[in-house]
């Protein structure tokens, strides 16, 4: 074959959840970063929204959470947030009224086609409509149901509606994040991003795909209750676990570590940056870096738990130092003893961060409004089945006529239910 013969272009793998139909009945984050993620692996997800109508503008709340919105190619604001841009890429939207028994009537078809059903309605509501798990699974028992509650289907506050904010709140997370409370700005802070939510949908990815296993092995599908409030507490990670040794609770240490020293944020001569001496030989190597070996060698730094021990008298030290250079100066000579640093970037600086641009951290994909849309790509990295960007994120009911037509209903019938409102 001659060098310049044309070529098949070579076939797009299959993603690692190919085949998988996801009912996405969420909205919000934690539901929608769940099924994003699915989506992201191969799977088919359909997103049911309300639709417009009776003074309510439909879809997804958060469609609304701007500015910033997408612009039309005129430069005049969309109705498409980047908030919701950025929780639903790969995804087909069908606007349904599951208010309406003929809503639940489709909801319930598109149920007994699919593999995974991704809920996050308050605890009961689901029953009242006639969709809750148990329902769905009578019909099709190799289901796997998951819900995402704020506090789960049991306890005490399993009716509460459960947001991010406050469970940063009730959860903890907020008593170990933010300056000290001794110190100027010192008090209780939140993560600058969702982080609840954020969490609880990778945790309910992993556990939706552990049930999917489990079903492949059995027939059986299963229902999986997942809560806001449970997931905060287990990321409370080493901090949980610190407590729950001594019984002492951690408090507010800045940008400081509670275990290791000198893990934390210093300024220097022109800003700042972020010093992680994660063991001994790289606080020794430090130490030479920065000039003060004797440091090194004094029994109360000489180990991590010795430096812990005495971080007050340490810190002031090092931070007197640590003025004396550049950052670049800094990040340069750490970085060349490979003692672990960073600079603090903002948004800015991450996406132009060569090593950000290199991993391919963001993509592109057409839409209807613009000829280019720029969305962060999955972390995801998989040698056989990798990630794909296959669809933009939808616009409300998109895909209702599609999806429905798939489902066996004549354009009649389509018809018939949009003058009614069933659908959008």
């Amino acid at each position: 074959m001659s060098s310049n013969s044309t070529r098949s272009p070579a076939p797009v793998p299959a993603g690692a959840l190919t085949g998988i139909r996801v009912l996405d009945l969420s909205r919000v984050l934690a539901g929608p970063w769940c099924t994003q993620t699915l989506a992201d692996l191969g799977a088919e997800v359909i997103k049911i929204e309300r639709p417009a109508g009776a003074g309510h503008p439909g879809g997804d709340d958060t469609r609304a959470w701007g500015p910033p919105f997408l612009k039309h190619r005129d430069g005049s604001d969309s109705q498409e947030s980047a908030y919701f841009l950025g929780a639903n890429r790969n995804k087909r939207s069908v606007a349904i009224d599951i208010a309406q028994k003929d809503g639940q009537a489709l909801v319930l078809a598109l149920a007994e086609r699919s593999d995974v059903m991704v809920e996050n309605f308050k605890v009961g509501d689901m029953a009242r409509y006639g969709l809750d798990a148990d329902s769905l699974r009578q019909r099709n028992p190799r289901l796997v149901a998951c819900s995402i509650t704020g506090y789960g289907q049991s306890g005490p506050y399993a009716d509460r509606a459960g947001y991010d904010y406050a469970v940063q709140g009730l959860g903890g997370l907020m008593s170990v994040t933010g300056e000290r409370d001794d110190l100027p700005g010192g008090g209780p802070q939140k993560v600058g991003v969702a982080v609840a939510d954020l969490f609880t949908g990778m945790y309910a990815t992993v556990a939706i795909l552990a049930a999917l296993r489990h079903r492949d092995a059995t027939g059986h599908g299963q229902v999986i209750d997942m809560a806001l409030l449970d997931t905060q507490v287990a990321m409370l990670a080493n901090l949980g676990a610190n407590y729950l040794v001594t019984r002492q609770a951690p408090r507010r240490a800045g940008n400081a570590h509670q275990n290791i020293v000198p893990y934390q944020v210093f300024a220097v001569a022109d800003g700042h940056l972020i010093l992680a001496v994660g063991n001994d030989a790289q606080y020794q190597r430090f130490c030479q870096v920065a000039g003060c070996p004797e440091l090194a060698d004094d029994k109360r730094f000489a180990s991590n738990a010795a430096r812990v021990r005495h971080r007050s008298l340490l810190v002031p030290m090092l931070a007197e130092r640590l003025l004396m250079r550049t950052r670049a100066d800094w990040l340069a000579a750490l970085d060349a003893a490979k003692v672990p640093c960073g600079p603090i970037n903002d948004l800015d600086d991450v996406f132009q961060d060569p090593q950000v641009q290199a991993r391919g951290m963001t993509q592109r994909v057409p839409h209807p409004y613009c000829d280019s849309l720029e969305l962060v790509s999955s972390p995801m990295k998989l040698s056989a089945t990798p990630t794909q960007l296959r669809r933009h994120p939808p616009l409300l009911g998109e895909h209702t006529s599609e999806v429905l037509t798939e489902l066996g209903l004549e354009d009649a019938r389509i018809d018939e239910l949009r003058a009614r409102g069933v659908i959008g």
